[in-house]
């Protein structure tokens, strides 16, 4: 299994030469929440874990009460500034609040704005969240999108995976110090669940 970490801008300046010395094969940073934040870290750290080789993700924490295309818009346009989508490159969506809205209305949100990212950036974002969430509801029809679980209190690899999913693709499994995930395959396996290239021949 890949080792891997994940950050926003409660770690500040994060080593990033240190994390790969280490074995850190992967990475995710938070980029932005909402519809106008955006962590004023992500830049840092988007080059930082590029620098170091790692395969890089890039994450936005979901408010469901707002817009999911503006967010998802808002959302492309950081990482685009932050340098852009290279080949491998994954994005997330961290859904783990529900803003006091229904499920229904938080899955079809999380569902919303996973296929405007995807229409618009031409990759299929992760979807981040933890059990109770998920069996709330509030993930509904979100299982075409590959599951990262936050399981802290579960043995490394072995997460409980909630419906609608029947597999797990990142593990979550622990906090401390910092939050810490494995991926079960190979590098080459994980980065294709990420940004492809678009040639002439995809836009004819």
């Amino acid at each position: 299994m890949l080792r891997g970490i994940d950050v926003s801008n409660w770690q500040g300046a994060v080593d990033w030469d240190r994390y790969a010395d280490n074995g850190i094969s992967f990475a995710f940073a938070k980029a932005t929440e909402g519809g106008d934040f955006a962590d004023r870290w992500f830049g840092r750290n988007w080059t930082g874990m590029r620098e170091n080789w790692m395969v890089c993700g890039a994450y936005h924490f979901a408010r469901p009460a707002g817009d999911p295309e503006v967010q998802a818009r808002h959302f492309l346009r950081v990482v685009q500034r932050a340098g852009g989508l290279d080949r491998g490159d994954l994005l997330a969506l961290d859904l783990e609040t529900n803003d006091h809205l229904p499920a229904r209305k938080v899955a079809d949100f999380a569902r919303r704005w996973c296929q405007a990212v995807t229409a618009q950036a031409g990759v299929r974002p992760v979807v981040y969240t933890f059990l109770t969430f998920a069996l709330n509801g509030n993930c509904a029809g979100l299982a075409d999108y590959p599951l990262w679980i936050a399981a802290p209190n579960n043995p490394i690899g072995r997460p409980d995976v909630p419906i609608p999913w029947h597999s797990w693709t990142i593990h979550q499994h622990s906090h401390n110090p910092l939050d810490r995930n494995v991926f079960r395959g190979t590098r080459a396996e994980l980065t294709s669940l990420g940004y492809r290239r678009r040639n002439a021949r995809d836009d004819a």
